[in-house]
């Protein structure tokens, strides 16, 4: 019991912080008053984009979360904003999150939720921070510098995902991992090769980097992915990713109902206990905290239907761990 509420007391850092974490081994305070220092008020934004891996973050990769749904993004078989002619411009790639559309067909489209783990300027500027301090240079392959690590090279020695290849990433999900939890992410990793195995041998070099990239910067690809919405669990559907950019069933905000009808307002107030009831109390015996709430954590989909819109902030406690 003390070991969670050691847990549950961990201040949450920022995404920029993690990545910085990871590569450098550095304090989080002092890459934060480093970023701080060095981040300017308003970073400069560009009015429009021509369609490429620099917007998708494709560059990086594999210091990426994945390339799973890249053919539909070059396909146009995704396309931003409600706008469905292909021969509208992009949008900026300063933003955090974009509305687009998705189709199977060519001909029916539904609405999807296009997401960054954190922003571009935030991105580059780490970059260029892991280049300066592991390869001594201003610019470099973001994937080399990080193949450099001791960290990531225990990974590739590693035939199963324990809990010291993960000590000290400052995730919510990774604050108390148990060895089931941990065995669960590798078995339903979804950008790397369907092998439905405890052990990482079907992973390659590249696919262990992707893996340990996401878990560092931004824990809510994860949980999607080893909680599916098919299973009952109240998160949005993970589609795919390409490159920095993860793609996701749409959901408004809950704030957008604050002025929402009263049995509109009652009917999501019941759902909202619902699901913090499931996150204490359900079949796998995991409990699910949050460290943080803010007017974007709840959405709801066109159906009504409420969800958890944000999982970046949810922790995980393995109740049948604690019982041992």
């Amino acid at each position: 019991m003390g070991r969670w509420i050691c847990c549950l007391c961990s201040r949450a850092a920022d995404p920029l912080m993690l990545l910085l974490v990871l590569a450098l081994g550095c304090n989080p305070s002092t890459a934060a008053a480093a970023a701080a220092a060095a981040s300017p008020s308003v970073p400069h934004v560009k009015p429009s984009y021509s369609f490429g891996r620099t917007f998708l973050g494709l560059d990086k990769c594999n210091a990426c979360i994945g390339t799973s749904i890249c053919k539909k993004f070059f396909k146009e078989e995704i396309r931003f904003d409600t706008w469905l002619s292909s021969h509208l411009k992009l949008p900026p790639s300063s933003l955090l999150s974009y509305s687009g559309n998705y189709t199977d067909d060519a001909k029916s489209w539904r609405l999807v939720d296009i997401t960054r783990l954190t922003s571009k300027y935030q991105h580059d500027w780490a970059d260029k921070r892991i280049c300066t301090s592991l390869l001594r240079t201003r610019s470099c392959s973001l994937e080399r510098a990080l193949r450099r690590t001791q960290r990531f090279q225990k990974w590739l020695r590693a035939k199963r995902l324990t809990p010291d290849l993960v000590q000290g990433l400052s995730s919510p999900l990774l604050r108390c991992p148990s060895q089931r939890l941990l065995d669960r992410i590798v078995r339903r990793y979804a950008e790397g090769p369907d092998a439905g195995s405890i052990y990482m041998d079907h992973l390659t070099d590249r696919d262990k980097l992707r893996l340990l990239y996401t878990l560092a910067v931004n824990s809510h690809p994860i949980l999607l992915q080893i909680f599916p919405d098919v299973e009952g669990w109240p998160f949005p559907r993970y589609l795919g990713s390409c490159g920095c950019l993860l793609v996701s069933a749409s959901t408004r905000p809950l704030c957008d109902f604050f002025g929402a009808a009263p049995e509109v307002a009652a009917d999501l107030a019941l759902q909202l206990l619902a699901v913090l009831r499931s996150m204490a109390t359900n079949d796998l015996n995991y409990f699910f905290y949050f460290t943080r709430v803010d007017a974007g954590t709840f959405g709801v989909f066109s159906n009504g239907h409420l969800f958890i819109r944000d999982a970046s902030t949810l922790g995980v406690i393995d109740k049948e761990e604690g019982t041992q």
